[in-house]
């Protein structure tokens, strides 16, 4: 996991941080079958407050409607560790029981992640985030694009097909700035301090340093689910 003062170092220097370090290498070992997934491993395991997570006081607010448990990632496109967890992750989500509501939070730590909050919310809104986000992170991580600003980030997402006059006026919507807004929110009323993390209705907050792996961090979030049943 990145905490946030590496996070804020990183983005100050115009870097994705290192991918050299220790999960980071992990999550990269089981995204090419070199480690064993999280899926290989126990849904549950037996969990304890303050050890395997944080209990988020007071609640933070959740979208997810009646009936539902909502599990949030925190994450930023600039993270290896973000990056990689991807093929951890997708898998997972693929398998939550029906009444989960899951979705993804860029988080903003500072002025300088708001570009990336709007692309976020900007190609959702256009219903083009899930085909774009791998090409995000392998354009970052892999061939060393660097998409901080928003000239930076218009211009690469037009060269992969965006209509670039759609794109600039959703990512200068009032709307789409006001869900940026609520990302920065979401992410302090659960005290993120590093990504990746995940948060459980609102209640609850894990992450790789809590856990210990990352494989490990969606065991745990499993088993948080499966105590809101």
């Amino acid at each position: 996991m990145m905490n946030r003062r590496q996070i804020t170092q990183a983005a100050a220097l115009g870097l994705s941080a290192s991918s050299g370090l220790a999960l980071a290498q992990a999550a990269k070992a089981v995204a090419s079958g070199k480690a064993p997934a999280a899926a290989a491993a126990p849904a549950t395991i037996a969990i304890s407050a303050g050890k395997d997570f944080a209990v988020v006081n007071p609640k933070a607010p959740v979208e997810a409607p009646a009936g539902k448990i909502e599990v949030v990632e925190f994450f930023w496109f600039n993270c290896p560790h973000c990056y990689h967890f991807e093929a951890m992750l997708d898998p997972w989500v693929a398998k939550l029981p029906a009444n989960v509501a899951y979705r993804k939070v860029p988080v903003g730590f500072n002025p300088s992640f708001v570009p990336q909050q709007k692309m976020f919310y900007a190609l959702e809104a256009m219903g083009q985030l899930a085909a774009l986000t791998p090409k995000i992170f392998k354009a970052i991580h892999e061939q060393r694009i660097k998409l901080d600003t928003e000239s930076q980030i218009t211009d690469w997402l037009a060269k992969q097909g965006v209509d670039k006059a759609k794109f600039s006026a959703m990512f200068s919507s009032f709307a789409i700035g006001s869900k940026a807004t609520r990302a920065s929110k979401l992410q302090d009323a659960y005290q993120v301090d590093g990504v990746p993390a995940m948060g459980v209705a609102g209640q609850f907050l894990t992450n790789g340093t809590m856990t210990g792996s990352m494989p490990r961090m969606l065991q745990v979030v499993s088993s948080l689910i499966a105590q809101q049943k």
